[in-house]
């Protein structure tokens, strides 16, 4: 009761000062302060102030970021009136292969007919001895190098040239851009023949395996019997391995730099969560978009996935640390340390120069990538099978020939080895000492091509150790030529992307592997 009777003293005694307080009910009391004494509560509403009146406590923020891709919604919106938004998605002049002929694909799709966009540099020798086919990574085009039709520098430009890691005083270099692809090559924005109009999504799946088929059917137009090496980085490393496999007496020598044998998880979940961002933009139209506006957000999101996994955390701490893009301005949600500015211009710069569809379908062949013998056997049976029903005449019905990209129809479920190995108990789940033997097995074609496997510390998206794990499959498979090199953190901070910057270990190992 005292305690009741100094504080009633207190409200009597007080000089009002505006304030309020949320009651521990969820209701607004009005709150006074003496400047000199104890706080002081009222349940009778307080006089409504300009905050309360309507206008916001805070202003709205601006966001500059979305300003930019809603306006570039509009303009190409604008644009399809006239001639249609979408890029032509191009580089430049290429050398162009039209293949007649179908191709059967490993899961039953088949290509009645296809363009293969090629690029050239060195001459070819007399008896075509000379020739090194360069595989390109996920979205580069085949303009590895500055040629007369397109003198723009080329995403390899510096490794190829007369004296350099590919030199053209000594070999003639190929460079094609993939089926699937968007550079000149057959893929979802091309024209089915069927009806006239763009693949879209009715284009089918792609392996690895079938866009080295397709490359081969323009070694043979060429009169190429033997490579005199094959080579690649990236997924150009997965290509290139993939050549040998299953070409193994037309390759002299074989270069997998940054790649893999097979797909691992994580590479896996980071292609999965850029298509998805892609999918997710209701530009995509299940990939009808051709001839609208085309789903410029989600590709600029999805190459800003992928470009978080390009470099490494170490280089990014070095180049930008915590430094803001202008210190003087307060924090925004758009981009404000520099790190994001750099994704943002990232991002801005692919958006509209791939095409969406070809991104899906490219990663995705990438996610299916795997050399073990289980999972070529598998391909081999379904291709069989396919081959044995056109040849009678029969066309198989279209159903499962394609993605579906749905959802599986059982919900993802813990197994109870990795559940039991993450609650501490790692007696059911062994880890191999070494590659797995279906790899080796799946590997044995290459026993006798020479093979140089490089790879970097820093790379998360493809680690050293996979790299490592192709060297040592192929030397249990039998081959006894295998050179395996790895740059440490102290040789290169770049990443996956240093085989596109280090010429010194990158280009010298090449260039001495190659003789």
């Amino acid at each position: 009761m005292k305690s009741q009777r100094l504080l009633q003293a207190a409200l009597r005694g007080a000089r009002p000062q505006q304030n309020s307080l949320i009651s521990s009910s969820g209701r607004r009391l009005a709150n006074t302060t003496s400047s000199n004494g104890p706080r002081c509560f009222s349940s009778r509403p307080a006089r409504r102030s300009a905050a309360t009146s309507g206008e916001a406590s805070n202003p709205p923020m601006a966001f500059p970021c979305l300003d930019a891709i809603e306006t570039r919604s509009a303009t190409l919106q604008a644009s399809s009136r006239e001639s249609g938004p979408e890029p032509s998605y191009t580089t430049g002049e290429t050398l162009k292969y039209h293949c007649s002929e179908p191709l059967l694909l490993d899961w039953g799709g088949v290509l009645p007919q296809f363009d293969i966009a090629y690029e050239t540099w060195g001459e070819m020798n007399a008896d075509k001895s000379n020739v090194i086919l360069l595989h390109t990574g996920l979205s580069a085009s085949s303009h590895a190098h500055s040629t007369e039709l397109n003198p723009k520098p080329g995403w390899w430009e510096k490794f190829i040239g007369p004296g350099l890691s590919l030199d053209t005083d000594k070999y003639h270099v190929i460079c094609t851009n993939v089926i699937g692809g968007c550079f000149g090559s057959t893929g979802p924005s091309s024209v089915d023949p069927a009806d006239g109009k763009n693949y879209a999504t009715r284009f089918p799946i792609l392996t690895i395996g079938d866009m080295v088929r397709a490359q081969f059917r323009l070694l043979d137009a060429l009169g190429v019997d033997k490579l005199y090496a094959s080579v690649g980085s990236s997924m150009g490393g997965m290509l290139s391995l993939a050549s040998g496999v299953l070409f193994p007496g037309r390759i002299g020598k074989l270069v997998s730099i940054s790649g893999c044998a097979r797909s691992h998880p994580y590479s896996i979940a980071m292609r999965h969560t850029q298509r998805q961002v892609l999918m997710m933009d209701p530009n995509w139209n299940r990939g009808f978009y051709y001839g609208q506006v085309p789903p410029h957000a989600g590709m600029k999101l999805a190459r800003e996935i992928a470009t978080v996994t390009y470099r490494s955390g170490p280089e990014w701490e070095q180049r930008f640390g915590r430094r803001r893009a202008d210190p003087s301005k307060p924090p925004a949600l758009c981009p404000d340390f520099l790190i994001e500015t750099y994704l943002d211009y990232a991002g801005e710069k692919f958006c509209l120069t791939y095409d969406p569809n070809s991104l899906l379908y490219v990663s995705k062949a990438m996610d299916l990538f795997d050399l073990g013998a289980e999972n070529q056997r598998a391909t081999e049976a379904r291709r069989a099978a396919r081959q044995g029903l056109l040849r009678s005449g029969v066309t198989p019905p279209a159903e499962g020939l394609h993605c579906s990209l749905t959802l599986p129809d059982k919900p993802y479920e813990e197994q109870q080895a990795a559940q039991q190995a993450a609650d501490g108990d790692s007696s059911s789940a062994s880890v191999p000492d070494g590659p797995p033997e279906d790899l080796v097995r799946g590997l044995a074609n290459l026993k006798d091509v020479p093979a140089l496997v490089m790879g970097v510390a820093s790379d998360i998206l493809f680690p050293a150790w996979q790299q490592r794990e192709v060297a040592e499959a192929l030397k249990l498979a039998g081959n006894k030529q295998v050179v395996h090199r790895e740059l440490g953190e102290e040789a290169s901070l770049f990443g996956h992307d240093t085989f596109l910057l280090d010429l010194k270990i990158i280009g010298g190992n090449l260039k001495a592997f190659l003789g």
